[in-house]
């Protein structure tokens, strides 16, 4: 194992990113922060650095425990990497996930007056 590895490629492997070019692509953007500065796909990550991801309108962060260059299964990942999102925010993102499954789904038509009812009677 090395000392150092590219972001694009460490994320890869630590499977927060499906593909090394969606990691690259997400840094070009400026959803990843490295100790709270804007990563290129380039930069070299090091042991403790905090990793913060922009998942919508999710921040997610990340402490490096381990550097690796190549993928891990799934098993293997919290031996390299440390979820640290605050709990408070991942409740509030559920509750704002919950609240949008209650919405119609596209290309559904209209609700029948029945439907509309019985929605209404749940939500109040």
């Amino acid at each position: 194992m090395s000392t150092t590895e590219r972001i694009d490629k460490f994320l890869w492997a630590v499977r927060l990113y499906k593909t090394r070019n969606t990691a690259a692509e997400a840094c070009k953007d400026n959803k990843i922060f490295v100790n709270g500065a804007a990563a290129k796909p380039s930069r070299n990550m090091e042991l403790g650095d905090t990793v913060r991801i922009k998942d919508g309108a999710l921040y997610r962060e990340y402490k490096v425990l381990q550097i690796l260059s190549n993928r891990v299964g799934a098993k293997l990942v919290p031996d390299y990497i440390q979820d640290m999102t605050p709990p408070e925010v991942l409740a509030e993102f559920e509750i704002l996930h919950a609240h949008l499954k209650l919405q119609r789904d596209r290309g559904t038509g209209r609700p029948t007056k029945k439907e509309r009812r019985d929605l209404e009677d749940f939500i109040d």
